[in-house]
């Protein structure tokens, strides 16, 4: 196939992660630039009981289907449609042919309870959607896109959000698993993970705003998502309390978490993982520090504190964004704009 025919570093990122015709995971030789990357992620990670590191192992699978639909790569292609000045229509070797990469990126699913264990994050390997809108002639002005899906999901989101996404059919150096979308779903930066579609095959550019699958049953998360600092380490041993977890703030990135014994009196900056290396192209030499360079824009950060306590309480966490916004204190359902509030769990010493 394409990738096969091509040479080098580049040759082995795609061939890692296009192993499998109909997405499932495959075992295949892992591409050396992958390998650094996801090093790098584990290195960068807190060990803690309770808490995934920052690449997650067990990534959360949310779909409408009683069975998903299997999508044979050979014969899939995705169409811009609509208000284009032409319509586009591209099959997944098209895409390898364009300027890949490799992007850390965390999604979280607006379903998702406040403290709850639908956040993840991945390494994703695809192309950015930017030169795709661009050859269709879309006008950077316009309202806003219908993204529709194999298994007839579609969701409806403004076009400004899609100007930066990505067409991902790898996942951590492996092929796209089905069950996240194979063989190449969106990815749409700080968004809530609905509009993240799956088993993508069209985008259809809108001139008026519609209503997309899951606005049709009361959700409303088409939107940015919610800044959140989650707490699923916690740990006493001998009067020192350990607690940790993740944060998230979308794009607007966490610059610190904060921590209050005293149920939210005082507050601590916890320490926090050094941020994910940014987008990387797929032909970079692994050995290069440039390859590692740079900040994910797009990822959760890790946290963790150690204190000393004899008496119980209640220990509360939010994050702080990284233009100064603090993580908001009313509590808010998942139900229909996506949890937020600050997460309280109680510490019996």
């Amino acid at each position: 196939g394409v990738a096969a025919a091509r040479a080098g570093p580049l040759a082995r990122a795609v061939a890692a992660v296009t192993a499998a015709d109909d997405g499932d995971t495959a075992e295949a030789e892992r591409d050396p630039l992958v390998d650094r990357l996801l090093g790098v992620a584990a290195d960068r990670s807190f060990a803690l009981p309770g808490a995934e590191p920052l690449v997650s192992e067990s990534f959360y699978v949310v779909d409408k289907n009683p069975a998903d639909p299997r999508v044979d790569a050979g014969e899939w292609s995705l169409t811009v449609t609509g208000a284009v000045a032409e319509e586009v229509s591209v099959d997944l070797a098209d895409l390898r042919e364009r300027e890949i990469e490799h992007r850390f990126a965390t999604l979280r699913c607006v379903g998702d309870p406040l403290n709850g264990r639908k956040t993840d994050t991945a390494l994703w390997t695809g192309v950015s959607v930017a030169s795709l809108l661009a050859e269709a002639g879309v006008d950077a002005d316009g309202c806003c896109v219908m993204v529709r899906a194999a298994d007839d999901y579609y969701q409806e989101f403004p076009l400004s959000a899609l100007a930066d996404g990505f067409l991902a059919w790898g996942m951590n150096g492996r092929p796209l698993p089905r069950g996240h979308g194979a063989p190449v779903r969106a990815l749409i930066p700080g968004h809530w993970g609905e509009i993240n579609v799956k088993w993508l095959t069209e985008i259809e550019v809108l001139e008026e705003e519609a209503t997309g699958y899951w606005e049709e049953r009361g959700w409303h998360g088409t939107g940015p998502v919610s800044t959140v600092a989650k707490l699923h380490h916690l740990e006493v041993d001998d009067g020192t309390v350990s607690v940790g977890g993740h944060a998230y703030a979308g794009t607007r990135g966490v610059a610190a978490v904060e921590v209050s014994t005293d149920g939210g009196d005082t507050w601590t900056d916890a320490e926090l993982t050094e941020r994910l290396p940014g987008p990387t192209p797929a032909d970079a030499d692994p050995d290069d520090p440039a390859a590692v360079a740079g900040e994910a824009t797009d990822a959760w950060r890790g946290w963790r504190y150690e204190y000393e306590a004899d008496t119980d309480h209640d220990v509360v966490v939010r994050a702080v964004e990284r233009d100064g916004t603090v993580q908001p204190r009313e509590e808010r359902d998942p139900f229909p704009s996506g949890a937020s509030g600050w997460v309280r769990r109680t510490v019996h010493p």
